[in-house]
């Protein structure tokens, strides 16, 4: 397998966990560059072009709320975790490590 199909494979796989990362952040009213910056800290490469329209897309299922901070000069949409958002995370994760397990253990089986 060529290397441009492997990486394309990595990107296709890391898209599906991406939401459970940011869901996973936003705990706290974080804004755009603020979580990119804290993404980024925590060694988890993402782009601001993929960041943003997913947080626009999480907010538009429900799983995130905003509200605009007008106080300063410069205006600011802060984001948080819905009620929903909290549940569908819980959802996620445990599938996630449902996933997990299963692949190890045929990951396991054939490396014996």
């Amino acid at each position: 397998m060529s290397k441009v199909d492997i990486e394309s494979l990595k990107v296709e796989l890391r898209r599906g966990t991406q939401i459970m990362m940011v869901l996973s952040q936003l705990s706290n009213k974080e804004y755009g560059y603020s979580l990119l910056e804290k993404l980024i800290d925590k060694d988890l490469s993402i782009e601001a072009g993929t960041l943003y329209p997913l947080m626009r897309r999480l907010e538009s299922q429900g799983l995130l709320e905003s509200e605009w901070d007008t106080s300063s000069a410069r205006p600011r949409k802060y984001y948080e975790i819905s009620d929903l958002g909290k549940e569908v995370l819980d959802e996620l994760l445990n599938e996630w490590k449902k996933i997990n397990e299963e692949i190890m253990k045929i990951v396991g089986e054939t490396n014996e």
